[in-house]
């Protein structure tokens, strides 16, 4: 149980101000007698108390002490929250929320399965870089080119097929159990890595790793979709977005195993098996998504066949440049700037890390003032950021490559809570393992593309010029074409569900 007391003197008007109900991060209950209990917030229990006396000072001061008692409702990343918590609530109530806590309220629910959703993403955002980032070095165990590394790649990424049965299985049996068994096979799955004797037999085992870890990062994001409120889904999805990025600073920063020789790299894929405690504890905490368990009607694809060639179109574009972007990233720097495995991740970190800025400002600016606008500035301008750490080097090189990370990440959340807004319960998981197999396929038409142009041209960034043309057209596309989301309940999107009344079961609205 966390604490606050704070104490000061104040007139009749700043006492009868302190005696109104919060309504920033918490709402709260009038209880009288100077007593507040939480009606809504990310808090599992609350109490302000607000003690009067006359005041030291001469005239009408008054001696206010307010004293709040609460336990956040977050689950392993709450002490990432409670300094922050604390000091909101020791300055007045007032009707904004600070700039760190999302634009609607959280109620206790939405905090906890966010919280727990956020540590299995930490897993999947591991398992998701492993193969990208020790590529470079099992090439070199194994002698291959640049062309035999982005075949490998675009393997791995048609995995995606995979998911998409798993994606399928999700719409069936629930969000829950799909998630959990993913988890535990994408962990399994990576290990055998380890001992991969060739590149073709590390390709296809990563082929299947990547596929459950593919869906675990699609479920995650359906789950926080279908129980977060209308307005802090696009922020749900950033706090998400930043916790995939802890689980790939942490692969990244294992890199220096591949400097301890030929074979080092392989250590990296003994470390999924670290994860499996996590996916145990996941189990216990999550609950199954309130709209999968209320009544919804079965998923058609009819009526909707608009909406998923939008999205699909979009993950080819993206994915022509981001995918070899991140894989042929580490190439360029080993072959034409001569870093070694822990110089490498020490730039991934440095550059890396910045990204959360860019996070949380782009997931909380798609959730007040629009998707499109941030999603389209984002894209382009990070593209040709991220193009120029190709053509420069030293510490020009880094800057660029910082200022392009920090801007291409606020594209994540604004496009990334498209997948489960477009689509209804039914079909929530089909459509967005169709998209996820259409954006896997761009990733492997990049990754062939820029293996085969790098060959031919002998650098990678003439290469890299070639395929950002991709995301930039998605720039053009999002303004163009995508529908204005945010605020908007998910039933208001896809009517069905709202027929189907999925939100007047048990666990209410």
């Amino acid at each position: 149980m966390a604490r606050v007391v704070v104490r000061s003197e104040t007139d009749a008007a700043g006492l009868a101000e302190i005696l109104q109900p919060r309504t920033d991060l918490l709402l709260e209950r009038d209880l009288g007698g100077g007593r507040f209990e939480a009606e809504s917030g990310p808090v599992r229990s609350y109490l302000r108390t607000v003690e009067v006396k006359p005041g030291a000072a001469a005239g009408s001061a008054i001696a206010i002490t307010q004293t709040v008692d609460f336990r956040l409702a977050v689950p392993y990343f709450g002490w990432l929250f409670l300094l922050p918590f604390k000091r909101a609530l020791a300055r007045p109530g007032t009707d904004r929320a600070p700039w760190w806590a999302p634009p609607a309220r959280l109620d206790a629910r939405a905090a906890s399965v966010l919280g727990t959703l956020a540590l299995l993403t930490v897993a999947s955002g591991y398992l998701n870089t492993l193969f990208t980032q020790t590529i470079p070095f099992a090439g070199d165990e194994f002698g291959a080119g640049n062309s035999a590394l982005g075949v490998a790649g675009s393997v791995v990424r048609v995995g995606g097929l995979v998911a998409l049965f798993v994606m399928i299985q999700a719409d069936r049996r629930g969000r829950k159990a799909v998630l959990i068994w993913s988890s535990v096979a994408g962990c399994l799955l990576a290990v055998t890595g380890a001992v991969a004797p060739s590149l073709p037999w590390l390709t296809i085992s990563q082929l299947l790793a990547r596929a459950f870890s593919t869906a675990v990062l699609l479920l995650v994001t359906i789950v926080a979709a279908e129980e977060m409120p209308a307005g802090s889904r696009a922020y749900a999805v950033s706090l998400l977005a930043m916790s995939s990025g802890l689980g790939a600073g942490v692969c990244v920063v294992a890199l220096r195993l591949a400097d301890v020789g030929t074979r080092g790299w392989r250590l990296l894929y003994v470390i999924p098996l670290l994860a499996l405690p996590i996916v145990a504890a996941v189990r216990r905490n999550l609950p199954e998504s309130r709209r999968f368990a209320a009544p919804h009607v079965p998923g058609a694809m009819a009526g909707h066949g608009g909406r998923l060639l939008l999205l699909a179109a979009s993950g080819v574009l993206v994915n022509l440049f981001v995918a070899p972007s991140s894989q042929f990233g580490n190439q360029y720097l080993r072959d034409e700037r001569g870093f070694s495995g822990g110089r490498i991740g020490l730039l991934s970190v440095t550059i890396g890390t910045p990204a959360v800025i860019g996070i949380v400002a782009g997931g909380r600016i798609a959730d007040v003032r629009g998707r499109r606008v941030v999603a389209a500035v984002a894209l382009s301008a990070g593209t040709l950021c991220t193009l120029g750490y190709f053509f420069l080097g030293g510490w020009s090189m880094w800057v660029v490559a910082t200022v392009g990370t920090v801007i291409s990440a606020a594209a994540i959340p604004a496009l990334g809570v498209y997948g489960p807004e477009l689509f209804p319960t039914g079909l929530r998981g089909r459509a967005n393992g169709l998209v996820a197999v259409s954006s896997l396929l761009g990733s492997a038409g990049g990754l062939i593309l820029c293996g085969v142009l790098a060959d031919r041209f002998g650098r990678i960034g003439p290469a890299m010029s070639v395929l950002a043309a991709g995301p930039l057209l998605l720039a053009v596309l999002v303004m163009a074409a995508y529908p204005e989301t945010a605020g908007k309940e998910l039933e208001d999107l896809n009517p069905e569900d709202r027929a189907a009344d999925p939100l007047k079961g048990p666990l209410g609205p």
